[in-house]
């Protein structure tokens, strides 16, 4: 019924890396380029689009947000001039996410210090081998969940 102390203990170790590892990336993100992780989570998946163009239902797929909360951050983003909303070409029901000249920009200058940040708290305390295990465990974990879906 309840988790054993190893499990509790490995399990409060990983929510407590979470929640902390989340906070230093906000802090940095947002002292050094004025985005949050949120900005940066929407902008990843239209900067590496060859046109900066991606659907916004494959948006928020890609994020793992519902449409409601993806409307209301694009609201925010497209008012800052990061990105604009257009018309799907094929459904008009469907909204499409332009990065925008801005938006390109803004993500350009905060990909190093952002990455760097992730390296030095992350991964720079781990060895390769270290790396290894984890991927391999980040796999298994994520098709155990897979499998609940």
């Amino acid at each position: 019924m309840w988790l054993d102390e190893r499990e509790s203990r490995v399990w409060r170790a990983h929510l407590a890396l979470h929640r902390d590892l989340q906070a230093v990336l906000e802090r940095r993100l947002t002292r050094d380029s004025g985005l949050s992780l949120a900005d940066y989570a929407l902008l990843v998946p239209l900067s590496e689009s060859a046109d900066g163009l991606v659907r916004a239902r494959d948006l928020a797929a890609a994020v793992g947000w519902e449409r409601s909360r993806l409307s209301h951050h694009l609201t925010r983003m497209e008012s800052r001039g990061l990105i604009t909303r257009e018309t799907c070409p094929e459904d008009a029901r469907g909204a499409m996410v332009r990065l925008t000249p801005h938006g390109r920009a803004t993500i350009t200058a905060a990909a190093p210090d952002h990455v760097a940040t992730v390296r030095r708290t992350f991964l720079a305390p781990l060895t390769d081998a270290d790396l290894t295990t984890l991927d391999d465990i980040y796999r298994r974990l994520s098709a155990a969940l897979a499998e609940e879906e």
